[in-house]
């Protein structure tokens, strides 16, 4: 049986819960899901401009932790840029 996954600490709530390509109408489009901590973590890396071990505390979550959410995050918002697909940030996950 797995462990149980524990909370991590979200401190955003996005203003815009989905980004598309422009002209393209979003019915037509194939959506990637980014989860809430997976953004949170873009933010603290990217945005803030944090390290690793400061994103990690602040998510109360491990380094490798973080280093795993981080690369999902960032693969999902490359593939899709890369593939013209829309992003969706869920919050419910």
């Amino acid at each position: 049986m797995p462990r149980p996954r524990s909370c991590r600490r979200i401190r955003f709530q996005p203003k815009a819960h989905y980004f598309k390509p422009q002209g393209v109408p979003l019915r037509s489009l194939e959506v990637v899901e980014l989860s809430l901590e997976e953004a949170e973590a873009i933010r603290l890396k990217h945005v803030l401009g944090l390290e690793q071990i400061e994103c990690a505390r602040r998510m109360k979550t491990s380094q490798s932790t973080f280093q795993r959410i981080l690369s999902s995050a960032s693969k999902k918002i490359a593939t899709a840029i890369i593939q013209g697909q829309a992003i969706k940030i869920v919050t419910g996950k």
